[in-house]
Parts: structure tokens; sequence; C-alpha cells
């Protein structure tokens, strides 16, 4: 009864976690062995140590010395990193040549500074403590002016400060609001900015754990229910430095398959062969973009996975071929519940070999799911994973490319909503209970599929879609946000939402377009999908028994504003490929807050409802109904609106129209934005470029474009095309510089045509030394915009 006015009787009083907690006390001695600090205290143990020069581990165990095994999430090796350790009366002082930790005996307080004495972390009254329920706790002193970001997959503003959150991948139907908490994804990451220099904690458990930034002024807390005290912290100083530093220790993405970043269809569910077909069909008549279409659970044989219903699909195989040929992909769903069936022969497998999750005497768990009462993979085991991995085979047997993971909190249909705690997961040798290993649950999952469909796809790029996760899932993940629904309030939702999975290591996410439950209308779809236009992940999804949303269901207009976006998405593809590039290389997010960029600026420390994409774009979308106009706030510098050539001035806010055709995007003087071309998917190459430059009154714009072949990892093996842009003036005369690298792809495009913006028609123009002809030069006059096209 807790959804009803129960939930708040007087005489249901809830225990509290982290009561009766007792302090690591003050230090009995240390020792300092291969570069590590070892503490014995009062109460416990504390193990320092430096990861790298820039980052700081932590670890606490009260009963004996830490181990310093890590979660699944880490994988860069430790750098050996010697520090001077000093003893200071009640000081035991441990330096390198970038940071400096002190620890004070007594009690144990640590605080750490850079090599100037700048204070990144320090703890005062609080530090580490315990209870003898087995929690363990560390507080930090919170700044006046401290804000945080990242926490992953979160309700609310982008400024978490003021928040208690808890982390405990949760399979959450039940409409999401701001006090919603937790959700599908656990990533117990934030940074803290204050005046602009920044740094980050990793609390690295992968049990129930709780952040704390609310309960005091002047300190926050994180905690976990099990498992040791074991937490990283980066040293920055930019945010961006600490982005790179917790992509270094838990991975960075790998650049997606091209098809992935396209617009893709889905529903729960297209059902038949016949329906897939007239989808595909509509797309094709309406000549609206797609790369892909999804097949949710009734395409199954009685939800089995690694089957089709062949009554439903006589043949899946023609079926898929037939998409391939139109430039289309198919994704099906696979869930980790494994139907009890004896005559399964997956579950034979799986009881035979021992693959799915048993309790410590032996028996196997079974819970109930989609097809009734299910075993499941016990994803912690490589021998499992390998197995589950395998059994890929099945799909891409069929031409299938890419997966998606759903219900792999695990959710299970009872009233805990997930696999009993007392399971016992054989963790390679380490057997630990669910209660200890929930959250990387969904993360081995996306392992097990991700490198399956990898190796059994020889070289081609696989796309994987999580639902669940920890930290570290970029490395094998998309991340959708879940079961939202078909409200405004969840629109505005999606975008600190989702920039905050990209301050968590996340850069490829998104929502569900349109709202997956209760009933889209037209105008939400519209606008909705103008903000998914410049979302990483682009998929417009919705629940049975809801209104159709696919983009002609809302009548005439509502398709050509929806087709519009769609096609503005491969408009805008070669600059986003370009930017998960640097996800790729940098850990840094395609769609950014703005204080990703700004840090300094007061106005963008909790903007929540206008995002960057790269450094130079401003999106700033329409979010409530019937409306017009908006207020949008512009950080330093000159901006552009690109749709009417018009001027803003930065530092300020202004108020822009933006009727149902527009959606608000801004570019900043002294960029370059390349464009592709409007095309029904990404299988068919890019013929042309554009360069869209804009010069300002700087006069200077540069612009480093990547592209691969979109398919194959030979971008990992020198397989490339990087091209930089360079454009000066010098009072009539514009000088355009390209310089390629010396990547061996070749790009497919065969011209390339250059827009300057804001300029007069009576330009000199030379490109790599030649001058460009009079007659090449086309003059906009209305957009007082020069262009002109080249052989590439």
């Amino acid at each position: 009864m807790q959804d009803t006015s129960f939930a708040i009787h007087p005489g249901t009083k809830k225990q509290l976690v982290g009561e009766n907690l007792k302090d690591i006390g003050a230090v009995t001695s240390y020792k300092v062995n291969e570069g590590m600090v070892n503490f014995k205290t009062e109460n416990g143990y504390v193990r320092i140590l430096f990861h790298s020069n820039r980052t700081v581990r932590v670890t606490m165990n009260p009963k004996h010395e830490p181990t310093l095994t890590t979660s699944f999430a880490v994988v860069e090796e430790r750098l050996r990193v010697t520090p001077i350790v000093s003893d200071n009366e009640n000081v035991v002082q441990i330096k390198t040549t970038e940071l400096i930790v002190n620890v004070m005996k007594t009690p144990f307080r640590l605080t750490v500074t850079d090599s100037s004495g700048k204070t990144i972390i320090q703890e005062i009254n609080k530090g580490l403590a315990f209870n003898e329920n087995g929690e363990v706790i560390c507080f930090k002193k919170m700044e006046d002016n401290d804000h945080f970001y990242g926490f992953g997959e979160k309700t609310g503003f982008l400024d978490k400060r003021g928040e208690k959150m808890e982390m405990w991948n949760t399979d959450v139907y039940a409409p999401h609001n701001p006090e919603t908490d937790a959700l599908y994804q656990s990533i117990p990451f934030f940074i803290t900015l204050r005046d602009g220099h920044a740094h980050g904690v990793f609390f690295d458990n992968t049990g129930k754990s709780h952040f704390d930034l609310k309960s005091e002024s002047n300190t926050y807390s994180f905690k976990a229910e099990s498992g040791q005290m074991d937490y990283y912290v980066f040293t920055g100083p930019t945010m961006k430095d600490v982005l790179g530093q917790y992509t270094q220790l838990t991975g960075t993405m790998p650049i997606p398959p091209k098809w992935a970043l396209g617009y893709h269809q889905s529903r729960y569910s297209y059902e038949t062969d016949e329906e897939v077909r007239q989808l595909v069909n509509d797309f094709l008549k309406k000549e609206i973009p797609v790369d892909a279409i999804y097949l949710d659970i009734h395409y199954m044989d009685g939800y089995r996975v690694f089957t089709f219903d062949r009554d439903r699909f006589p043949d899946p195989k023609g079926l898929i071929e037939d998409l391939k040929k139109v430039g289309m992909k198919i994704v099906p769903i696979v869930d980790p519940g494994v139907k009890e069936d004896p005559e399964y022969d997956i579950y034979q497998e799986g009881v035979r070999e021992s693959h799915f999750c048993k309790y410590v005497e032996g028996n196997i768990y079974f819970g109930d799911v989609w097809p009734g009462n299910s075993a499941f993979p016990d994803f912690t085991s490589t021998k499992a994973r390998k197995w589950w991995g395998e059994k890929h085979k099945y799909y891409t047997d069929l031409g299938i490319e890419g997966i998606w993971n759903d219900m792999n909190e695990p959710a299970i249909f009872n009233d805990t909503k997930t696999m009993d705690v007392k399971v016992m997961h054989e963790n390679d040798g380490d057997p630990k209970t669910h209660r200890q290993l929930h959250n990387v649950y969904g993360f081995l999952m996306g392992e097990a599929t991700y490198e399956g469909m990898k190796k059994q796809l020889n070289g081609k790029r696989t796309f994987l879609l999580t639902r669940a996760g920890y930290a570290g899932v970029q490395r094998y993940a998309s991340v959708w946000t879940g079961d939202n629904r078909s409200f405004w309030e969840h629109l505005q939702l999606a975008l600190p939402m989702c920039m905050n999975l990209g301050m968590s290591g996340v850069a490829f996410c998104g929502p569900d377009v349109g709202g997956f439950a209760h009933d889209s209308s037209g105008e939400l779809l519209v606008r909705w999908t103008q903000f998914g236009t410049f979302t990483p992940y682009f998929r417009n999804h919705s629940a049975i028994n809801t209104v159709r949303q696919e983009p002609w269901s809302f009548g005439e207009n509502v398709e050509k504003l929806t087709k519009k976006y769609i096609e503005q998405r491969y408009v805008w593809m070669p600059h986003l490929y370009t930017l998960f590039r640097e996800a790729n290389q940098t850990g840094v997010p395609v769609m950014r807050p703005l204080v990703l960029e700004y840090p300094t600026d007061e106005n963008t420390v909790n903007l929540s409802d206008q995002f960057m994409i790269g450094d130079n774009v401003l999106v700033a979308p329409i979010m409530t109904p019937t409306t017009s106009h908006r207020v949008v706030y512009f950080p330093e510098g000159r901006w552009i609106n690109y749709w009417t050539e018009e001027v803003l001035v930065g530092n300020k806010h202004h108020l822009v129209e933006a009727p149902l055709d527009i959606l608000p995007i801004f570019i900043k003087e002294g960029s370059i934005i390349p464009h592709g071309t409007v095309k029904q998917s990404t299988a068919i190459p890019e013929t042309e470029l554009t360069y869209h430059i804009y010069l300002g009154e700087k006069n200077a714009a540069s612009y480093r474009l990547y592209e691969d072949d979109g398919t194959t990892f030979g971008y990992e093996n020198g397989a490339t095309f990087e091209q930089e842009i360079t454009c000066e003036r010098e009072n009539n005369l514009i000088s355009i510089s390209l310089k390629e690298s010396n990547g061996s792809y070749d790009p497919t495009w065969i011209k390339e045509t250059f827009v300057l913006h804001h300029c007069e028609d009576d330009l000199d123009i030379i490109i790599n030394g030649e001058e460009v002809d009079h007659s090449q030069k086309n003059y906009n006059k209305l957009k007082k915009s020069l262009t002109f096209t080249i052989d590439r």
C-alpha cells in the first residue's frame, strides 16, 4: 500500500540506514609498501594509493586490511607511482609531484590538495565510519559554492546539490518524477565544481549505496550497505579532465556503427512479419529516413530468448535480408530470463552446464517474468558470459547486427522487483550474494552480449542497447532512460537526465522519443522529435495499448514536421559522428550541459532546459504545449540563429521565437559546422559535404572533421580520415586551408561545399593556395552568405 496514504501512517516507523555509526578512530600505526600507505586505526584499516598521478584510491575495511580487488568497472592498470611519505607529529603527508594527501592521525581524517595547496576534498568533524550491520560510510566537507553533477541516471535538475540518491538498479514502470529513486542504472560517480575548478569521486561498490547531499549544509556523504569502502578521487582540475580521468579508469565507449546513430523506430510490439514490412514500406513511400526497426517480446516463441515465433515470423532471415536491401536493420529484444521448460534447449544447456544463478545450497533460483517461471544466467561467471555470448550466433546467422537488452536489473515480477538477495553468485571463484553484486548484473549481461556479438560479426561493429548498467557500461552499450511517459514533464526531465548520464561517462544515451507509456499527441511528438534530433541515441518507442506514434500517426502537418527533424539528424551526421569520435578518445560527451563548456558562468551551473552539442552548438527545445517563444541563456560570445542568421550577444538572456516548426539552434561565432545530405538511411554513402563557416568578429575559425567506414573496427588500426579545416579573413581575402591526416580511409564524398555566413559578395577566396573563380561563387543577399563548391 505504499502508493496510498498508508505510506505516511504515523505508526510505520522506517528503520534508518546508517544508524549507530562507529568512527574508524585514531591511527595506531602505518606502514609503506609498494607505493601504498597502510593505516591501522583503533577501529579498522585504511589503505591509500595513487592509481595515477592525478587519481587517488582510498579503501577502508573495519575488520581486516582492505582488498585491492576492483569491481568489473575498472579496466585501467594502476601506474607505479611512488609517493614521498613524511610524518609530522599528528599528520602523515603522502606527496607526489601533482598531489598531496594529508592524513590527520587523531582521529583519522583525510585531506587531498593539489601541488599548490588548493583543497580538493577534506574531512573535518566526520570521516570514515561503519556500523555492525556491515554498512560503511564516508563524510566530506561541502563548501557553500560546491555544485554536483553525474550520478548516472537520475531525475530532477542538473545540479544535484540538496538531493539524496540511491544506487540500486530498479525496474520502475510507475510514472517517473523528481523524487523517483532509484532507476535502472547505478553509476556511483560524480563531479564537484567549485569556483571553476573540478574534481570527481567514484565510489566503487556494486551493492546498494546512498549519496546524501541534503541532510547537512556543510557535509555530504556516500555509504554502502555491504562491501568495503573503496573510492577514487579524480583531481581534474577541469570538468573535462575529470571525465577523462574517470573514463581512463573505467573505459571509453567504442565508436558505434553509423547506422546506430540514425533514426530508430520501435513499438511494444510490431507483432508480425506483415506488420514490419508494412511499416518499412510506409517509411520508404513517405521518404522518411530510418535505420533500424525494433522487435519487442512478441517476436519470440512463448517469450523464449533465442527464438522466433514461426507463425508470426515464418521467415525471419528473409525479412532481415529484405530490410538490409533497403538500408535498414532489425534489433530484437533479449531479456535475461530463460523459460523453465525441459524441452527448451537453452534451458537444458543452462541447467546441464551450471550457468544459472543458484542459492548457496545449490538449487537454481527461479523468478516470474514474461515467459513465466524462469532461470537467470549467472553473468558474474566468465564461463556463463561466454556461453551467453555464443548463443547470439542464432541472431547473427539471421543477419542481425544489434541487440536490445531489457529487464536486466534484473527485473522480477515480485514485491521486491528483483532477484532474491540471498542468491549466491559464483563470481569466478569469489562467491558473493546478489545483495553485494546486484548493480553489475545488467552490466555483465551487456559485456556478454557485446563480446559475443562482436566475435560473431567478424570485424563488424555491433550495437547494444541496455536498460540496466553500472559504471563502465559505456564500454559495451548505449543507454535509454527506460519507461518514460508521453508527458511534457517527462520531456523536460529527459534533458538533465541525459546530460548527467553524459557527465557520468555514458555519452551514448537518450529517452524514448514521444514517450513510452500513456498517449502522445501530435504537438508533443513534434517537440520531442526536435529534441531527439540531437540526443546521442534517437529512438521513437511506444507501449502496447497506447496510440500509435510513428511520424505519420497524427496527420499530414505533424508528419511533415517530424520528417523535417528526422532528416536533420542525417544532415548533422558528420558533426555528430566527429563528436562520437571525441567521446571515444576523451570521454567527453556529445550532448553537454552548458556548465561543462562555461564552468565559471554562474548562469550555467543548474541550467537544465538547454544544452550544447560539442562546444559550439546551443540547442534550446520547446518543452511546454502551445508555446511559440522561450527564454534562452547565451554564454559569452556572439551566437547565430541557425534558421534566421540573427546575431545574439552573449552573457545575457534573450526571448526567442519558436513556432511549432522551429527548434531553436544557435551556432557560436568562430565555428565551422559540417553538414551531410538527407538520405533514406546511413547505408547510402555520403556524396557531398558542406562546411558552414561562421567567422564572426575574430575573422577566424577552425574544425577537425573525423570520418571512417562507419561499419568496422578498422578505425582502431588507422583506417580513419581526419581533415583540419581553418579559415581566416584579412580585409577582403578569405583563406581556407584543408589538411588531411595520414589515416588510410578514403571518404566517399566527391564534392565539398563551403558556405560563408555573414559576409559580403566581393570577397576573394583562396583554398590551399588556389584562388576560387568568381563564377563558382553564389551570393545570397537575403542571408548574406557566400557559397561555392569544389571537387575533393
